[in-house]
């Protein structure tokens, strides 16, 4: 089951992508798509509806964010080797933890707004995972069973915030726009082998990003299990779990350092296998 919020920001509406791809209105069944709609008997219970009951949605509707609030937005850093090789990092024995505001929280299509004064933005095409049920230190064996569902997640990045500012990397994380997730909110059933889907992004149109969930360093069930052992997992809580080599830190010319970072105009397009597309324009900082 494909999860999904649609509409003007702040009034969106809950639906669901039906088996040939078309949206379909859920809000005469639940109000919104809210973390006590994360259980397994939950969205068993939203799996019994007969789709083609439900209204089909006209147009191209703006997506939001699949959950409508989002508890704890926790990401995972240097989770792929070669991304860590490509930052000057060791590969990390114990999974990096830091957390990005929920107020960064946006659809999956909506502007990336650059802070003001930023000259070193960042993308980084992840695989976000959403907690469905209450878990403390729950084991590895038990971890996926505690996850609702999937999404596609761009870990938008301050360089300069995250490396140069302190010791804390939060600052460059948790910018306003800068935790695009969605389009969907696809359900654990439907996604058997979450180290096994292939992901990309491309800013202006040339590919930067090429990767596979396999080469996770720390696998989801991993990291389900670490992080319950730090903090208790809430339905709603996303982790956002690393990402693959390329990001515009890391790019190098002729074997030496030629960062590129995001600039007011730049469009990003990433995509994970089977948990849909995010297509995004960068715009300067504007008071809001």
């Amino acid at each position: 089951m494909k999860l999904v919020r649609y509409g003007q920001m702040g009034r969106e509406k809950p639906g669901l992508i039906d088996a040939d791809g078309k949206l379909r209105d859920l809000s005469h069944v639940i109000a919104d798509v809210t973390p006590e709609h994360l259980s397994d008997k939950a969205l068993a219970k939203l799996a019994r509806i007969k789709t083609a009951s439900l209204p089909l949605v006209k147009g191209k509707p703006r997506m939001g964010c699949p959950i409508s609030h989002v508890g704890k937005f926790i990401a995972i850093g240097l989770n792929y080797a070669d991304h860590a090789a490509e930052s000057n990092l060791p590969v990390p024995k114990e999974p990096v933890v830091f957390m990005k505001a929920n107020s960064c929280v946006q659809g999956p299509n909506d502007d990336i707004m650059l802070p003001k004064g930023s000259v070193k933005s960042d993308w980084e095409v992840e695989l976000g995972v959403v907690i469905g049920t209450r878990a403390s230190y729950v084991s590895q064996a038990q971890a996926l069973n505690h996850v609702a569902g999937y999404c596609t997640i761009n870990d938008v990045s301050e360089r300069e915030y995250q490396l140069e500012r302190g010791l804390t990397w939060d600052k460059g994380k948790g910018c306003d726009t800068f935790g695009p997730i969605g389009p969907w909110l696809v359900t654990r059933d439907e996604v058997p082998q979450p180290q096994r889907l292939a992901m990309w992004l491309d800013v202006n149109g040339v590919r930067m990003q090429t990767g596979n969930t396999k080469t996770m360093v720390f696998n989801v069930a991993k990291l389900v299990s670490y992080v319950s052992t730090f903090m208790t997992l809430m339905p709603g809580d996303v982790i956002t779990t690393g990402t693959p080599p390329g990001v515009g830190m890391g790019m190098k010319k002729n074997g030496k350092p030629a960062p590129v970072f995001l600039k007011a105009g730049d469009t990003m397009s990433l995509g994970i296998e089977g948990l849909g597309e995010q297509h995004q324009k960068v715009v300067a900082y504007k008071k809001h």
